[in-house]
Protein backbone atom coordinates (compact mmCIF):
# COMPACT_ATOMS: atom_id res chain seq x y z
CA UNK A 1 0.00 0.00 0.00
CA UNK A 2 1.13 3.42 -0.87
CA UNK A 3 0.08 6.76 1.14
CA UNK A 4 -0.19 10.15 0.71
CA UNK A 5 -1.14 12.03 3.63
CA UNK A 6 -1.43 16.27 2.37
CA UNK A 7 0.64 15.53 -0.40
CA UNK A 8 3.38 13.49 1.58
CA UNK A 9 4.50 10.16 1.39
CA UNK A 10 3.83 9.01 5.11
CA UNK A 11 1.44 6.94 7.05
CA UNK A 12 1.77 9.35 9.83
CA UNK A 13 -1.32 11.01 10.98
CA UNK A 14 -1.93 13.49 13.86
CA UNK A 15 -3.85 12.49 16.73
CA UNK A 16 -6.01 14.94 17.30
CA UNK A 17 -7.41 14.79 13.83
CA UNK A 18 -11.68 15.24 13.52
CA UNK A 19 -11.13 11.92 11.16
CA UNK A 20 -9.84 10.04 14.01
CA UNK A 21 -11.72 11.20 16.83
CA UNK A 22 -14.78 11.90 15.73
CA UNK A 23 -15.23 9.93 12.42
CA UNK A 24 -15.86 13.45 11.14
CA UNK A 25 -15.38 13.17 7.24
CA UNK A 26 -16.19 11.73 4.01
CA UNK A 27 -14.23 8.92 1.96
CA UNK A 28 -14.41 7.49 -1.75
CA UNK A 29 -13.35 3.92 -3.15
CA UNK A 30 -12.61 4.37 -6.39
CA UNK A 31 -11.81 2.01 -9.19
CA UNK A 32 -8.46 2.02 -10.71
CA UNK A 33 -7.88 0.74 -14.49
CA UNK A 34 -5.29 1.26 -16.85
CA UNK A 35 -3.46 3.88 -14.90
CA UNK A 36 -7.11 6.12 -14.82
CA UNK A 37 -10.47 6.08 -12.40
CA UNK A 38 -13.28 5.50 -15.19
CA UNK A 39 -15.71 7.55 -12.42
CA UNK A 40 -13.14 10.28 -11.41
CA UNK A 41 -15.97 12.78 -12.13
CA UNK A 42 -18.81 11.18 -9.94
CA UNK A 43 -16.97 10.88 -7.23
CA UNK A 44 -15.71 13.87 -6.93
CA UNK A 45 -19.04 15.63 -7.90
CA UNK A 46 -20.54 12.95 -4.54
CA UNK A 47 -17.42 14.25 -2.58
CA UNK A 48 -17.92 17.63 -3.19
CA UNK A 49 -22.10 17.31 -2.64
CA UNK A 50 -21.12 15.65 0.81
CA UNK A 51 -18.49 18.21 1.66
CA UNK A 52 -20.89 21.16 1.28
CA UNK A 53 -23.64 19.30 3.67
CA UNK A 54 -21.17 18.54 6.10
CA UNK A 55 -20.33 22.52 5.82
CA UNK A 56 -16.28 20.53 5.26
CA UNK A 57 -13.60 22.59 3.67
CA UNK A 58 -13.54 20.95 0.18
CA UNK A 59 -10.44 20.16 -0.90
CA UNK A 60 -9.11 21.40 -4.69
CA UNK A 61 -10.28 18.81 -6.99
CA UNK A 62 -7.35 19.58 -9.60
CA UNK A 63 -4.84 19.17 -6.52
CA UNK A 64 -6.66 15.50 -5.69
CA UNK A 65 -6.48 14.32 -9.10
CA UNK A 66 -2.67 15.26 -9.19
CA UNK A 67 -1.42 13.41 -6.23
CA UNK A 68 -4.46 10.53 -7.45
CA UNK A 69 -2.09 10.01 -10.76
CA UNK A 70 1.09 10.11 -9.16
CA UNK A 71 -0.27 6.90 -6.79
CA UNK A 72 -2.00 5.49 -9.86
CA UNK A 73 0.55 6.07 -13.07
CA UNK A 74 1.10 3.14 -14.96
CA UNK A 75 -1.51 0.60 -12.80
CA UNK A 76 -3.39 -1.58 -14.80
CA UNK A 77 -5.64 -2.18 -11.95
CA UNK A 78 -5.96 -1.19 -8.44
CA UNK A 79 -7.94 0.54 -6.00
CA UNK A 80 -7.55 4.57 -4.74
CA UNK A 81 -8.85 5.33 -1.03
CA UNK A 82 -9.42 9.02 -0.77
CA UNK A 83 -10.15 10.27 2.80
CA UNK A 84 -10.99 14.32 3.53
CA UNK A 85 -11.10 14.55 7.25
CA UNK A 86 -11.92 18.23 8.51
CA UNK A 87 -8.55 18.00 9.95
CA UNK A 88 -6.56 18.85 13.03
CA UNK A 89 -8.94 20.38 16.45
CA UNK A 90 -9.10 20.49 20.09
CA UNK A 91 -11.33 18.79 22.37
CA UNK A 92 -15.10 18.76 22.03
CA UNK A 93 -17.56 18.13 18.79
CA UNK A 94 -17.82 21.59 17.92
CA UNK A 95 -15.71 22.30 14.81
CA UNK A 96 -12.91 24.72 15.01
CA UNK A 97 -13.01 27.89 12.14
CA UNK A 98 -10.56 28.38 9.03
CA UNK A 99 -8.74 24.51 9.73
CA UNK A 100 -7.93 23.14 6.44
CA UNK A 101 -9.35 19.42 6.05
CA UNK A 102 -6.81 16.57 5.71
CA UNK A 103 -6.67 14.77 2.61
CA UNK A 104 -5.41 10.99 2.89
CA UNK A 105 -4.65 8.98 -0.65
CA UNK A 106 -4.09 5.18 -0.58
CA UNK A 107 -3.64 2.52 -3.62
CA UNK A 108 -4.41 -1.01 -2.46
CA UNK A 109 -4.06 -3.92 -4.80
CA UNK A 110 -7.33 -4.72 -6.87
CA UNK A 111 -9.20 -7.32 -4.64
CA UNK A 112 -8.83 -11.13 -5.53
CA UNK A 113 -13.23 -11.28 -5.82
CA UNK A 114 -13.49 -14.94 -7.42
CA UNK A 115 -14.34 -14.24 -11.07
CA UNK A 116 -17.65 -16.50 -11.14
CA UNK A 117 -19.30 -14.07 -8.51
CA UNK A 118 -19.88 -12.03 -11.80
CA UNK A 119 -20.78 -15.20 -13.88
CA UNK A 120 -22.44 -17.33 -11.75
CA UNK A 121 -24.10 -14.97 -8.90
CA UNK A 122 -23.48 -14.84 -4.99
CA UNK A 123 -25.06 -15.78 -1.87
CA UNK A 124 -26.64 -13.03 0.49
CA UNK A 125 -28.08 -13.23 3.80
CA UNK A 126 -29.79 -10.96 5.52
CA UNK A 127 -27.63 -8.85 8.16
CA UNK A 128 -29.40 -8.71 12.21
CA UNK A 129 -27.86 -5.39 12.62
CA UNK A 130 -29.97 -2.87 11.51
CA UNK A 131 -29.07 0.72 10.18
CA UNK A 132 -30.07 3.94 12.02
CA UNK A 133 -32.55 6.43 10.16
CA UNK A 134 -30.73 9.92 9.97
CA UNK A 135 -31.68 12.46 6.51
CA UNK A 136 -29.23 14.75 7.22
CA UNK A 137 -26.49 12.30 6.87
CA UNK A 138 -28.40 10.08 4.43
CA UNK A 139 -26.83 9.19 1.06
CA UNK A 140 -23.11 10.32 2.09
CA UNK A 141 -20.22 7.90 2.07
CA UNK A 142 -19.08 9.25 5.78
CA UNK A 143 -16.52 8.05 7.97
CA UNK A 144 -18.88 6.56 10.52
CA UNK A 145 -19.21 2.81 9.49
CA UNK A 146 -19.90 1.32 12.39
CA UNK A 147 -22.75 0.02 11.40
CA UNK A 148 -21.30 -2.10 8.52
CA UNK A 149 -18.00 -3.52 10.70
CA UNK A 150 -21.14 -4.93 12.80
CA UNK A 151 -23.12 -6.19 10.06
CA UNK A 152 -20.00 -7.81 8.33
CA UNK A 153 -18.84 -9.19 11.05
CA UNK A 154 -22.22 -11.67 12.18
CA UNK A 155 -21.05 -13.91 9.30
CA UNK A 156 -17.87 -16.05 8.40
CA UNK A 157 -19.27 -18.17 5.82
CA UNK A 158 -17.04 -17.81 2.55
CA UNK A 159 -19.71 -18.91 0.64
CA UNK A 160 -21.72 -15.46 1.34
CA UNK A 161 -20.50 -12.54 -0.45
CA UNK A 162 -22.46 -9.85 1.48
CA UNK A 163 -25.29 -9.02 3.94
CA UNK A 164 -28.16 -6.89 3.45
CA UNK A 165 -29.04 -4.60 6.02
CA UNK A 166 -32.91 -3.23 6.86
CA UNK A 167 -33.53 0.12 8.89
CA UNK A 168 -35.08 0.23 12.01
CA UNK A 169 -38.67 0.11 9.74
CA UNK A 170 -37.96 -3.13 8.22
CA UNK A 171 -37.06 -1.61 5.14
CA UNK A 172 -34.02 -3.24 2.99
CA UNK A 173 -31.58 -0.26 2.32
CA UNK A 174 -28.16 -1.87 1.01
CA UNK A 175 -25.31 -4.10 1.68
CA UNK A 176 -22.56 -3.53 3.99
CA UNK A 177 -20.45 -2.85 0.91
CA UNK A 178 -23.29 -2.28 -1.94
CA UNK A 179 -25.97 -0.95 -3.03
CA UNK A 180 -29.56 -3.41 -4.26
CA UNK A 181 -32.10 -3.84 -6.98
CA UNK A 182 -34.72 -5.78 -7.54
CA UNK A 183 -36.35 -6.33 -10.98
CA UNK A 184 -40.54 -7.37 -10.08
CA UNK A 185 -43.06 -7.38 -13.29
CA UNK A 186 -40.68 -5.79 -15.36
CA UNK A 187 -39.83 -2.58 -13.01
CA UNK A 188 -35.79 -2.41 -11.77
CA UNK A 189 -36.73 -1.47 -8.27
CA UNK A 190 -33.88 0.06 -5.72
CA UNK A 191 -34.32 1.14 -2.26
CA UNK A 192 -35.54 5.14 -1.60
CA UNK A 193 -32.10 6.32 0.11
CA UNK A 194 -33.53 9.31 1.86
CA UNK A 195 -33.23 8.18 5.35
CA UNK A 196 -30.13 6.25 5.10
CA UNK A 197 -27.91 4.25 3.41
CA UNK A 198 -24.94 5.11 1.04
CA UNK A 199 -25.71 6.67 -2.63
CA UNK A 200 -23.09 4.68 -4.43
CA UNK A 201 -22.05 6.12 -7.71
CA UNK A 202 -22.40 2.71 -9.71
CA UNK A 203 -26.21 2.86 -8.41
CA UNK A 204 -26.32 6.20 -9.92
CA UNK A 205 -24.73 5.29 -13.09
CA UNK A 206 -26.83 1.60 -13.56
CA UNK A 207 -30.22 3.81 -13.02
CA UNK A 208 -28.81 5.68 -15.94
CA UNK A 209 -28.48 2.94 -18.39
CA UNK A 210 -31.69 1.41 -17.20
CA UNK A 211 -33.36 4.40 -18.43
CA UNK A 212 -31.95 4.21 -21.85
CA UNK A 213 -32.37 0.74 -22.49
CA UNK A 214 -36.18 1.51 -21.66
CA UNK A 215 -36.22 -0.21 -18.20
CA UNK A 216 -39.05 0.78 -16.20
CA UNK A 217 -37.63 2.05 -12.99
CA UNK A 218 -39.07 2.66 -9.48
CA UNK A 219 -36.89 4.19 -6.31
CA UNK A 220 -39.19 3.26 -3.19
CA UNK A 221 -39.73 1.05 -0.06
CA UNK A 222 -38.51 -2.88 -0.37
CA UNK A 223 -39.34 -5.00 2.46
CA UNK A 224 -37.94 -8.06 3.59
CA UNK A 225 -40.57 -10.40 2.26
CA UNK A 226 -40.79 -8.51 -1.40
CA UNK A 227 -37.19 -8.67 -2.25
CA UNK A 228 -38.19 -12.44 -1.47
CA UNK A 229 -40.41 -12.12 -4.16
CA UNK A 230 -38.41 -10.52 -6.74
CA UNK A 231 -37.81 -12.27 -10.43
CA UNK A 232 -34.25 -11.25 -9.95
CA UNK A 233 -31.63 -9.42 -7.48
CA UNK A 234 -29.01 -8.13 -7.86
CA UNK A 235 -26.02 -6.14 -6.03
CA UNK A 236 -23.75 -3.05 -7.33
CA UNK A 237 -20.35 -0.86 -6.75
CA UNK A 238 -17.74 0.55 -8.00
CA UNK A 239 -15.54 -1.98 -7.20
CA UNK A 240 -17.33 -5.07 -8.69
CA UNK A 241 -19.90 -3.86 -11.17
CA UNK A 242 -22.80 -5.81 -11.16
CA UNK A 243 -23.01 -9.40 -9.28
CA UNK A 244 -26.20 -11.05 -10.04
CA UNK A 245 -27.89 -12.63 -6.80
CA UNK A 246 -28.82 -16.70 -6.80
CA UNK A 247 -29.69 -16.86 -3.36
CA UNK A 248 -30.76 -15.01 -0.48
CA UNK A 249 -31.04 -16.66 2.65
CA UNK A 250 -31.56 -20.19 1.66
CA UNK A 251 -33.76 -18.98 -0.98
CA UNK A 252 -32.63 -19.79 -5.20
CA UNK A 253 -33.43 -17.09 -7.44
CA UNK A 254 -33.05 -16.57 -11.33
CA UNK A 255 -29.81 -14.24 -13.09
CA UNK A 256 -32.31 -13.55 -15.86
CA UNK A 257 -31.77 -11.06 -19.09
CA UNK A 258 -32.35 -7.68 -17.62
CA UNK A 259 -29.32 -8.39 -14.90
CA UNK A 260 -27.40 -9.77 -17.53
CA UNK A 261 -28.53 -6.63 -19.77
CA UNK A 262 -27.26 -4.17 -17.41
CA UNK A 263 -24.11 -6.38 -16.72
CA UNK A 264 -22.94 -6.24 -19.74
CA UNK A 265 -23.78 -1.96 -19.97
CA UNK A 266 -21.71 -1.33 -16.81
CA UNK A 267 -18.76 -3.64 -18.11
CA UNK A 268 -18.16 -1.26 -20.99
CA UNK A 269 -17.66 0.89 -18.20
CA UNK A 270 -15.38 -1.32 -16.87
CA UNK A 271 -13.85 -3.54 -19.55
CA UNK A 272 -10.94 -4.70 -16.83
CA UNK A 273 -12.95 -5.36 -13.82
CA UNK A 274 -13.33 -9.52 -14.47
CA UNK A 275 -10.03 -9.80 -16.01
Amino acid sequence: MTMLINGKQTDQLCATDRGLQYGDGLFETIAVMDGRCPFWDRHMLRLQTGCQRLQLPAPEIALLQSEALSLIKNKSRAVLKLIISRGEGGRGYRYPESVPSTRILMRHPWPDYPVQNGQQGVQLRFCDTTLARQPRLAGLKHLNRLEQVLARNEWQDANIAEGLMLDENGNVIEGTISNVFMLQNGILVTPDLSHCGVAGIMRERLLELAAKAGINIQIGNITKEQLLEADEIFISNSLIGLWPVKQLNGQTFTIGDTSRKLQMLINRDMPLIHV
